[in-house]
Formats: C-alpha cells, sequence, structure tokens
C-alpha cells in the first residue's frame, strides 16, 4: 500500500516561494488545460454560516488533487483561521496518492497569489500605499505575493479587531515590510492606491464614495452570497475583474446586484483568464476604479499543490 507524503503548514510554506507560484498562476489561467469542476458547497447549519467545501481539479496524465475545506466565520472570536482545508494529492493516470498536504496553508498563499496576478494586470504601475482590510491568515500572505508584482511604499492594516491587526503588523515589520494600523478605515480607504480585502464580512467595508479615481480594488474574502465586502456603488463604478465565470453566481458583491438588474452580465464579462490569456486588456487608463472578485477555483490548488511537490522532490 502506497503511503502519501504528509506535508504539515510549515512544509508547505517553505516550499511556497510566493514569486514562483505567481508564475504558476498565470500559467494555468493563460493556457488552461486543467479540469475543474464547480465547488460543492454544503451547509452544516441552518443559518449557512458554517460550510463544507469539496473542490476537485486535474490536469490528464498529470496529477489529480482534491481539497476537503470547512468555513466557520466565527472562528476568529475563538483565536483560530476561518477555513480550514486538508488536500489530497494524486497521479492522474493511476490514482496513486502522491501526497496529503495542508489545504489552508495552500489555500492562503494561493488565494494571496491570486490576487497579485490580477493586480499585475489592474493596479496602477505605483503602489504608494496598499491597505490589506483584514487581519487573518490570507491578508497575511497578501505582502509577499504583492512583492512579486509591485514595489509597494508602504503597507497599512485594517481590523475590526485592532489587537489582530496590530499582530499582524509586527508580523510583517519583521518581515521587512514598512507597514503600520490604520485606525479609521473610510480614511485608508481614500489615501490607498490599492485596497485588499480578506475577511469573512457580511456587510459592505469598502464603499464606492470613497475609493479615489485610479484605485485598484482587490476583493478576495467573499465566496458566497451571504458574504460581502464591498456595496453597490462602488461595484457599478467600476471596472470588474472575476477569476472564474462562477464568481457571478457566489461571490455577494456580485449576485445580488446581478439578480436585481443593478449590474449587467455585460459588466462582469471579463475573466483572469481572459487577462493572464491576453484577450482582455488590463488597466485602461490612470483613473480608472477597478475591482478584482474572487472566489478561488480548484485549479489554484492544483497549481500550489503540485508545486510543493515538485519542490520537495527537486
Amino acid at each position: 500500500m502506497t503511503v502519501p507524503a504528509a506535508l504539515d503548514a510549515a512544509a508547505v510554506r517553505d516550499a511556497l516561494d510566493p514569486a514562483a507560484l505567481v508564475e504558476a498562476l498565470r500559467e494555468v489561467f493563460a493556457r488552461g488545460g486543467v479540469e475543474a469542476p464547480e465547488r460543492s458547497h454544503v451547509p452544516l447549519d441552518d443559518r449557512h454560516e458554517a460550510t463544507l467545501l469539496l473542490m476537485p481539479a486535474w490536469r490528464d496524465g498529470d496529477l489529480l488533487g482534491v481539497k476537503v475545506a470547512t468555513h466557520h466565520p466565527g472562528n476568529g472570536e475563538r483565536g483560530l483561521p476561518a477555513i480550514h482545508g486538508t488536500y489530497l494529492l494524486l497521479d492522474h493516470a493511476t490514482g496513486v496518492p502522491r501526497a496529503i498536504l495542508d489545504g489552508t496553508e495552500l489555500t492562503r498563499w494561493r488565494t494571496a497569489a491570486a490576487s497579485a496576478l490580477a493586480a499585475d494586470h489592474l493596479a496602477p504601475a505605483q503602489v504608494g500605499e496598499h491597505l490589506i482590510v483584514g487581519a487573518g491568515n490570507v491578508a497575511a500572505a497578501v505582502p509577499a505575493c504583492y512583492a512579486a508584482v509591485r514595489d509597494v511604499g508602504h503597507t497599512s492594516v485594517w481590523a475590526r479587531d485592532r489587537g489582530r491587526a496590530e499582530r499582524l503588523v509586527e508580523e510583517l515589520r519583521g518581515q521587512g515590510y514598512a507597514v503600520h494600523v490604520a485606525d479609521d478605515l473610510r480614511a485608508a480607504v481614500r489615501r490607498a492606491d490599492v485596497v485588499t480585502t480578506a475577511t469573512s464580512a457580511t456587510s459592505p467595508l469598502v464603499l464606492g464614495e470613497d475609493v479615489s479615481p485610479g484605485t485598484h480594488i482587490d476583493l478576495i474574502g467573499s465566496f458566497s452570497p451571504q458574504m460581502v465586502e464591498a456595496d453597490e456603488a462602488l461595484m457599478t463604478r467600476a471596472r470588474i475583474v472575476v477569476d472564474v465565470p462562477e464568481a457571478r453566481q457566489t461571490a455577494g458583491e456580485l449576485a445580488g446586484p446581478l439578480e436585481r438588474g443593478v449590474l449587467g452580465e455585460e459588466d462582469v464579462r471579463v475573466t483572469l483568464a481572459d487577462l493572464a490569456g491576453g484577450r482582455e486588456p488590463g488597466r485602461e487608463e490612470a483613473e480608472q476604479v477597478t475591482a478584482f472578485v474572487s472566489v478561488g477555483t480548484a485549479a489554484e490548488d492544483l497549481a500550489a499543490a503540485a508545486l510543493v511537490l515538485r519542490s520537495r522532490e527537486g
């Protein structure tokens, strides 16, 4: 019986170079070739808050993987990550298990890397101020991934729990980043060239009226219609790019406005694959407000897991 390698969070982190991961995702979105059925959402309570997610993906003749993940938005109050996951990586041709990876660590890095890939096409060339909204695991991975595509002058962190924001700021300072805690969210949004939200919010945090011309908004926390990080005023003002087509139905920032007719299908037609593949332009003018709406895809998980495996195997 084949016993797959078991890679914990530290092993996954050590094997993932942020810049290499951004490039691996660039290839996946530009060239395709990965089968990734829509993920299954299984509510774990009557309020549809806690959720089980199942995300398979494969590349013919290469690798097959499936992520089993849970999302418990109340975990921040327990001092725990909102998302926990396990990733099983197998040989596509034989089904032989190759590795079991910490899916939580894999998810946070591929999410941040996809965000950076989108920013490479959509963010201003000069990023003087990058605001990160949220102080969880995904937020902590964002600066390292952004560093692969932009020279960021300064980073600020805002979170509802100021103590968590302070801890993240200290962690990032230890990594060499110029960073401080933002106390006033709306004022921080007004100053920012790029805003990245990585939260489990169910009501808007970023308001369109606060966003300055030329700002790139990066919405990477929402993956269900109940989750919303930005208001309709922003979504109707921005040029929207989604990571995958199903974001139109599953991201709260889009599902509601589309259903009410506030947004039309033409407003949300551009995907990250369109940008990476050169079928659509990135930022079109300096004053344009852009918004990247990401719900995540199993293709990203597979690319990240493959990178970990090949790094470990040399």
